[in-house]
């Protein structure tokens, strides 16, 4: 075993990263800036490095070891299942599969489900139902309506459908067929229907989560639903990030009421197992026949075993409704620390899904709190977010509270500091 600190190292032709004693090319493309830190073991809420340094994670591995790290039931059940039969083909029945189908649909009020490896594959089989569900309505050209801001994945289906023009720039022309309007604006969307006659669905995050936790109006979800009712459109939610318990409720739209049509969920579902998931209810349910859609590896019986597993625990221990209560005590501390803050321009959130935005670029925190032994994250510039495990308990939610609001008390009172940044 190789132990010791991680960095980076200039060099002419290519990067080289040091661990303990060994130099080794980093031949990896460079699609991520990371962290000089290396993670050798995780358990619960925690993480520790080749050096044996200890680290409280408030990332979850960006909201998807929802039960920490090395949970026992999950990893009984990944290894069993690898014991046993990790890949067959979906050209077979898989009883993994089945069994979860059933689970998660009971869990999400749906009726049947997709099974993928990601979040951006399950939204790219939501994409193709909506345009099969134009079609088969003889509208030629569908168009799905989304929102500013939003993230949706890096598939090119996907990365068009994100309300981002900076990871969008570079990977032109996009594919057709969406028309944005602004989040949390309903109007909008009834304005975008009186100008495209083929729009035939609206696909949204209950809660924004890449561009800073972005919250809608608490009836925004329903008038949606209401609006698609009205339209005959499928209402399309990505609860990527916002299911399987982060914000209180198995499903963010579960606070309002507001029924999808289809529901996508991904990283949490499998704690940290490559799995994504499209469900649909009602006619949406029944749209992809044989030949639509596929894939190799969607929901093979490895990543099936641990799903179940996930889901299990989930409603046996009740973690959903605890991160709803978490999430809230979290939220009272940090406005008791840092809500008389001028440079604190708003804390908000649902769950443990929280994020406190300031009025200049944070970026730097990240680094500061990984020094103090706590994982963070900062999104869209000048958002704290955190996302920290549903399994985590009063005493560890409080030290991230007292972390993270001592980090930005100094942040902020030096002005000179953040001013060239």
């Amino acid at each position: 075993m190789i132990t010791g600190s991680v960095e980076r190292q200039s060099h002419p032709e290519t990067a080289f990263c040091v661990l303990g004693n060994v130099e080794m090319a980093d031949v990896t493309m460079s699609t991520y800036a990371r962290l000089p830190v290396a993670f050798e073991r995780g358990e619960g809420p925690y993480l520790w490095d080749g050096e044996g340094n200890q680290y409280l994670d408030a990332v979850s591995g960006i909201a998807v070891c929802g039960l920490g790290h090395a949970h026992p039931a999950v990893t009984r059940a990944i290894c069993e299942q690898a014991g046993r039969l990790v890949h067959t083909s979906n050209l077979y029945r898989i009883e993994k599969q089945e069994q979860l189908a059933q689970r998660l649909c009971a869990y999400a009020s749906m009726d049947r489900v997709f099974f993928a490896n990601s979040g951006a594959e399950a939204n790219e089989a939501a994409i193709k139902l909506a345009r099969l569900y134009g079609h088969k309505r003889g509208i030629d050209s569908p168009t799905v309506i989304v929102a500013e801001g939003s993230f949706h994945g890096r598939t090119l289906a996907t990365l068009s459908a994100t309300g981002n023009r900076k990871v969008q720039a570079g990977f032109e022309p996009l594919v057709k067929g969406f028309a944005r309007v602004p989040y949390n604006d309903v109007e909008a969307v009834r304005h975008a229907a009186k100008l495209n006659p083929e729009v035939v669905a609206v696909l949204v995050e209950p809660i924004q989560g890449e561009s800073g936790i972005n919250q809608p109006d608490p009836e925004y979800l329903a008038q949606l639903r209401t609006v698609c009712d009205e339209n005959g459109w499928l209402l399309m939610l990505d609860e990527i990030q916002t299911g399987m318990g982060r914000t209180g409720k198995p499903f963010a739209w579960q606070h309002g009421n507001a029924a999808p049509d289809v529901v996508t969920v991904a990283k949490a579902l499998g704690n940290g197992v490559p799995i994504g998931a499209c469900m649909a209810r009602g006619h949406a349910a029944d749209l992809f026949q044989p030949g639509n859609h596929g894939s190799t590896f969607g929901g093979n019986p490895l990543a099936c075993a641990a799903a179940l597993a996930v889901v299990e625990i989930l409603e046996f221990e009740g973690l959903a409704e605890r991160a709803g209560k978490l999430g809230q005590r979290m939220r009272k501390g940090f406005e008791a620390r840092l809500g008389i803050l001028d440079p604190v321009t708003e804390i908000r959130g649902q769950g443990l899904m929280i994020g406190i935005e300031l009025d200049r670029p944070c970026g730097e925190l990240v680094k500061q709190a990984l020094a103090k032994g706590l994982l963070i994250n900062v999104a869209a510039e000048k958002v704290v977010r955190l996302l920290p495990p549903l399994i985590i308990n009063e005493s560890q939610a409080d030290r991230i509270v007292e972390e993270v609001s001592g980090l930005i008390e100094a942040f902020v009172s030096e002005p000179k500091a953040t001013e060239t940044k």
